[in-house]
């Protein structure tokens, strides 16, 4: 069992940026991290993802460019630095993780059924 914590979420104004984290309990097990989005009445979306073992990226196309996603593989964490930040981004963050029985292109394509272990949750509200 893994358990994931993310943490960095809170209030901005459109064009702002946040920095959000995720800590896992162990990452031996692990193929990727990743960070998906739920906005209310909507289903919940993929974001990025990032390999555990060789740190490879992967974007949802809408956030290419402005989201940003790395690791910091000694302390188990992934960060998602998100820059210029527009009132449609306003959802819960969460992060999750792939095993590394995943195929990667399960990982690349960010699809929610392939992420085995999730967080509880950060809120991102992007207000004036």
């Amino acid at each position: 069992q893994v358990h994931l914590a993310e943490s960095g979420g809170g209030l901005v104004q459109p064009g702002g940026s946040l920095r959000l984290s995720c800590a896992a309990s162990s990452t031996s097990a692990l193929g990727a991290i990743g960070w998906f989005r739920q906005a209310p009445g909507k289903e919940r979306e993929g974001l990025s993802s990032i390999t555990v073992r060789d740190g490879k990226t992967f974007y949802k196309d809408s956030v290419k460019g402005r989201f940003t996603i790395s690791r910091d593989n000694a302390k188990n964490t992934v960060f998602l630095q998100m820059n210029n930040l527009k009132p449609e981004d306003t959802a819960i963050y969460y992060c999750a993780a792939a095993t590394d029985a995943t195929p990667l292109v399960h990982i690349a394509n960010l699809r929610t059924r392939s992420y085995d272990y999730w967080g509880q949750g950060t809120q991102v509200t992007v207000s004036s």
